[in-house]
């Protein structure tokens, strides 16, 4: 049953959204803008150092456009989870528990918005471009870490977000804390990691995986040592660190909603 009914939740909504089409072509531009800011931030910064942490301006957007792309879809299709607190407050919940679906996928379906697709393709624009002009030995099994990298990063943050909205079922407004992870792990993925303190880079890394989202990876596909030490074989490893994350998020999941209580209104 539910094979059937997500399709067609996502296609109601979608279809929505392109009915008002002048409305969606602004949107859209408005998100491909938003991320250019963010672009505008590592160009401005390149002008007056030539390389960070090691890495050209080229390889820094490598990193930056897998992050934005990632982050991009992620939040396409777990953005929705920022609404969890109302949903909670509201009492509304309550009302997805009542129904033979799971809530997680009920939440993530209720409100796609189809405009950010317009950072996804700012992303993918620069994306391009790195590619272009970032020294790549091509092999087939590289070919497939480009593909595979974006992919493997959404699921990454989409599992950072499931579990940092979960506390709000102990918090009730716990958006900012979770805002602050979510959306702070996107700004932290588009650099570098050894730029930052060493706990900062251990907790962001390591405990939250935005490591695999864009840095080990572009350090694999661009052949280069990782300068804190990590061997080669790290940056082939985001996939796996995908799946474990989202399985990680699964039970999280599984854990606050078994321990909900309700509002009592």
């Amino acid at each position: 049953m539910a094979d059937v009914i997500y399709p067609r939740l996502i296609g109601a909504r979608l279809r929505s959204q392109l009915s008002y089409r002048a409305s969606f072509a602004m949107d859209f531009v408005t998100q491909v803008i938003a991320q250019c800011y963010e672009l505008l931030v590592i160009l401005i910064l390149f002008t007056q150092i030539h390389a960070l942490g090691g890495f050209t301006k080229n390889e820094v957007l490598l990193m930056y456009a897998f992050a934005g792309t990632a982050f991009g879809v992620a939040d396409l299709f777990a953005g929705q989870l920022d609404n969890l607190p109302t949903y909670i407050r509201t009492g509304n919940f309550d009302v997805l528990l009542m129904r033979p679906l799971g809530t997680l996928p009920q939440i993530m379906c209720s409100d796609i918005r189809l405009r950010r697709i317009g950072r996804i393709s700012g992303a993918l624009a620069v994306l391009g471009y790195a590619l272009a002009n970032v020294p790549i030995g091509w092999t087939p099994a590289k070919v497939l870490l480009v593909i595979a990298t974006p992919i493997a990063g959404s699921v990454i943050y989409g599992a950072v977000w499931v579990v940092a909205c979960s506390i709000c079922f102990w918090i009730v407004d716990g958006r900012e804390f979770a805002n602050a992870v979510t959306y702070g792990s996107n700004a932290f993925t588009s650099y570098p990691i050894n730029v930052y303190s060493r706990p900062l880079r251990w907790f962001m890394a390591f405990v939250v995986p935005g490591a695999f989202v864009a840095y080990y990876p572009s350090l694999a596909l661009l052949g280069k040592q990782d300068p804190l030490g990590l061997p080669g074989w790290v940056g082939w490893t985001s996939p796996l660190v995908a799946a474990l994350a989202a399985g990680v998020a699964g039970l999280v999941w599984r854990f606050a909603v078994r321990h909900y209580r309700g509002t009592g209104s």
